[in-house]
């Protein structure tokens, strides 16, 4: 069983040592003694998403205690991913970000384009955030990932423009994908490939209708690269998903 501690506040609120009885927090206790019906002796694997993991078994099911046999902590990579993912309907827009988590990406962004059928206002914005969050969380656990995605806040088309100016000059890479575009994703490999500081990749994959003209004009002025992946037309729920893939290879990320 591998659980992301999702409450962690200050390093000492995560197992430390070897050796140690480490009682488990409520949430976590309830999921994995409870519901899993783990017993005493059996093992389970907590990480605080940041890239440390604790293998541990469980000591006392009563006390909810278990036994840190041992502490690990993940390298993060030199150059992260990053999905840009345009609200869709028919859950689509979670499938992609949930692909993606289990492909390694490190941080997710929602957007708000021009031709979103679905919209985040008031409340509703709120509430989708944290279903957002929820299908990170599981995919993660899912994946046995010790470093649990970046939520980065909604951006309408006009924010994410702006974002795009900031990141590209500070030395990130945002890669437009697009149907139309005669970029191809070959010259994006070899972009890639070149890199020789620590950045950010980001894929912007548009709606089910697709990105405007206008969006993609915007976001080229601001500095990203538009590229068409391949000749076939994916999904919103795939297009991010195969990008992040082929990226993770060049940057032998799987090694």
């Amino acid at each position: 069983m591998f659980v992301v501690r999702q409450d962690i506040d200050k390093p000492a609120d995560f197992p430390a040592h070897s050796g140690e009885q480490y009682i488990l927090p409520s949430a976590i206790s309830t999921h994995a003694l409870k519901s899993m019906r783990l017993g005493e002796g059996e093992q389970l694997c907590l990480t605080d998403g940041l890239g440390r993991v604790a293998t541990a078994r469980v000591s006392d099911t009563a006390a909810g205690t278990v036994m840190i046999e041992a502490i690990d902590q993940i390298e993060v990579p030199r150059v992260k991913l990053g999905l840009i993912q345009a609200l869709a309907k028919s859950g689509r827009d979670e499938q992609a970000i949930e692909m993606a988590t289990e492909i390694g990406v490190d941080s997710v962004m929602p957007w708000q384009s021009q031709r979103s059928i679905v919209q985040w206002k008031g409340n509703k914005a709120e509430k989708a955030l944290r279903k957002w969050k929820d299908v990170l969380v599981s995919a993660t656990e899912q994946s046995r990932r010790a470093l649990l995605p970046q939520l980065e806040s909604m951006k309408t088309t006009k924010q994410l423009v702006e974002w795009t100016k900031q990141a590209t000059e500070a030395d990130d890479i945002v890669v437009v994908l697009h149907q139309d575009a005669t970029d191809t994703w070959s010259r994006i490999e070899e972009h890639v490939k070149s890199l020789n500081t620590e950045c950010t990749i980001w894929v912007a994959v548009g709606p089910e209708g697709g990105i405007s003209d206008n969006e993609v004009a915007q976001l080229t002025a601001a500095g990203a690269h538009v590229c068409v992946i391949g000749s076939n037309i994916l999904r919103a729920s795939s297009a991010g998903s195969v990008a992040l893939t082929l990226l993770s290879r060049v940057l032998e990320r799987y090694a």
